[in-house]
């Protein structure tokens, strides 16, 4: 007896979801290797000491790529804060936003470690027009990309800011969520106050771009 086209769906989903794992997982291997590229530093461009990831509308993880375990798996909380500041207390993300942290009392590792979270929106047919269906953008992300890279000095008593301390403000500059670029321009007041509190502000300015760069691509790959 011949099967039904539904039959197979049993089939169908398994292979979906490793379509679109792969996908998901090669849009995150390139994130990286922008980021690689574009940096300045050994410790990004050599040493290879960041990571890339792709999350949900909620937060979850969808996709890595094989970078630095402890980056990926305290990445999640790094995005949820990002996430909980803006769209649950101030209810407000826009296309061309990016938010920037390191405090590690909100999922960050240590103060070189520098995350950008970038919210991802998709337009949305609408039919409300009488002259055929346009397009408007959700206002809420669909996605979000997040990047984390060691910076090597972040301010602090010590160069490198891994000194022997006794207390985290001695260790260098924590950045609560704050959006480093709103709407697609850069916040020059937030990048001027970053690179006045370390050592190598050239450096410094170099990877941050880099790692604007690197979520921005995917973005509008996912876009």
């Amino acid at each position: 007896m011949p099967m039904r086209n539904d039959d197979y769906s049993f089939i169908a989903e398994p292979i979906r979801l490793e379509i679109f794992k792969h996908l998901f997982a090669s849009v995150a291997e390139e994130m990286g290797a922008i980021l690689r590229k574009a940096s300045f530093s050994p410790n990004i461009k050599e040493r290879r000491d960041f990571s890339c990831a792709i999350f949900d509308s909620r937060g979850s993880m969808i996709a890595q790529a094989a970078h630095i375990p402890v980056h990926l798996g305290s990445m999640p909380l790094s995005v949820a804060s990002a996430i909980s500041k803006y769209l649950k207390i101030e209810k407000s993300l826009v296309p061309g936003d990016t938010i920037i942290l390191n405090d590690p009392f909100l999922g960050g590792t240590h103060l070189p470690d520098i995350t950008l979270v970038t919210p991802v929106f998709v337009n949305e047919e609408d039919d409300s027009k009488n002259f055929g269906p346009s397009f408007t953008v959700n206002p809420i992300p669909f996605a979000f990309v997040a990047s984390r890279a060691h910076h090597s000095d972040i301010g602090g008593i010590s160069p490198g800011s891994m000194p022997v301390a006794r207390e985290i403000y001695q260790e260098g500059l924590i950045i609560p969520p704050i959006r480093l670029i709103e709407a697609g321009q850069l916040n020059h007041d937030v990048f001027d106050l970053i690179l006045a509190n370390v050592r190598t502000p050239e450096e410094r300015s170099g990877d941050l771009q880099a790692q604007i760069g690197a979520n921005l691509r995917v973005v509008k790959l996912l876009g």
